[in-house]
């Protein structure tokens, strides 16, 4: 069935978030503190693997040898600052700030102080990695859901970490989840001749970057908008056409 490594995914985040939520009574305000930093060296760690899976190769050396080779360089550097100038001027991290505050009115959690960051931090956290690109192209195209499946878990440890320090906001990023994920099982089809190697492979490096600033973001808020930097993750797949 295509779509249904989506639904475990959404499914998998809900869960966690509930999770999280009813643990969170009985976690003391130093131990939420606690689980948002652990949360966010996981997250800063998630995104420097996948960073340096992209960018470094073994090479061979003189002598027989082999050594470690570092490229892509060049395709962060333009596909970040292309990618930063066009969302600040869209302003993307406003309109995720929007959704979430339009949804903690219609869910009645007005009073939630912390709603707007806990659903905007894990919308980013969950809804730009490599594998949620990957995973919905394998299901759109061959209805394997597996790698949706295994990103399901991961993200259901994430939210409900999340949950359980940030509030109920977090679990409402199944929402984005469930839309970003599908739109592209049900586009993959006609958009599949693009989606050459190498265009996976820029958009799990610049992903993977952006991650990354989630995870910094926890431990040091406001330090980047990676909304507004979300365009960079096209641009590089753009480029893989040119570079």
């Amino acid at each position: 069935m295509h779509g249904l490594g989506t639904i475990i995914n959404v499914c998998c985040i809900v869960g966690g978030g509930l999770a999280g939520l009813v643990g969170r009574r009985f976690i003391t305000q130093k131990l939420q503190d606690a689980l948002l930093k652990a949360c966010g060296l996981s997250v800063i760690f998630l995104g420097v693997g996948g960073t340096m899976e992209k960018m470094l190769a073994v090479v061979s050396a003189d002598g027989g040898g082999s050594s470690l080779s570092a490229g892509g360089t060049m395709l962060i550097l333009i596909s970040l600052a292309l990618g930063s100038a066009i969302g600040e001027a869209i302003d993307l991290d406003a309109r995720f700030e929007q959704l979430g505050v339009w949804l903690r009115e219609k869910t009645g959690s007005s009073g939630d102080a912390s709603f707007v960051d806990g659903f905007v931090t894990a919308s980013l956290t969950v809804c730009i990695g490599a594998m949620a690109i990957v995973g919905a192209i394998r299901d759109g195209l061959t209805g394997d859901y597996n790698t949706l499946m295994l990103k399901g878990a991961i993200d259901a440890v994430i939210i409900c970490a999340m949950a359980a320090s940030m509030g109920k906001g977090a679990m409402f990023a199944a929402l984005p989840v469930g839309v970003w994920q599908g739109l592209v099982t049900v586009a993959c089809v006609p958009l599949q001749p693009l989606m050459t190697t190498a265009a996976l492979s820029n958009l799990g490096l610049v992903g993977s970057i952006l991650i990354f600033c989630v995870g910094v973001n926890l431990i040091w808020p406001k330090t980047f908008k990676p909304a507004n930097m979300l365009p960079a993750i096209f641009i590089a797949a753009a480029l893989a056409y040119v570079m």
